[in-house]
């Protein structure tokens, strides 16, 4: 299910109940594809593809604030998608997340339907 507004569209990306603190899951929403995280703060989102070489971090380890991507273990602060450690140094694009009757809904740009 899908909520539009004049500048982002929310969609369901899971139930919260799905996705253990300190987790992470993929979620692939209009042919883009996100990352979906559970930490201490709450729940955060961002693309999901590493920006350093393609690697989804749904398949990298969550600590703390943290995303480690699989593939060369660069790390993103999960909040903000600043690069922590090299070899990542582009950031990481974020997301809004809210949760509503125990869902967590993604806020995606409406223009993200039209690539599907």
């Amino acid at each position: 299910m899908a909520v539009e507004t004049n500048d982002i569209e929310w969609v369901v990306a899971c139930a919260a109940s799905e996705i253990a603190e300190e987790d992470v899951i993929r979620f692939d929403h209009a042919g883009a594809s996100y990352a979906v995280y559970r930490i201490a703060e709450g729940f955060f989102a961002s693309d999901g593809w590493c920006t350093h070489e393609r690697a989804h971090l749904a398949d990298g380890f969550v600590l703390n604030r943290e995303i480690e991507c699989p593939l060369h273990q660069g790390r993103f602060d999960i909040p903000t998608g600043k690069p922590k450690s090299p070899p990542v140094c582009v950031h990481l694009k974020t997301y809004p997340v809210r949760i509503e009757r125990g869902e967590v809904l993604l806020g995606v740009p409406p223009q993200a339907k039209a690539t599907s």
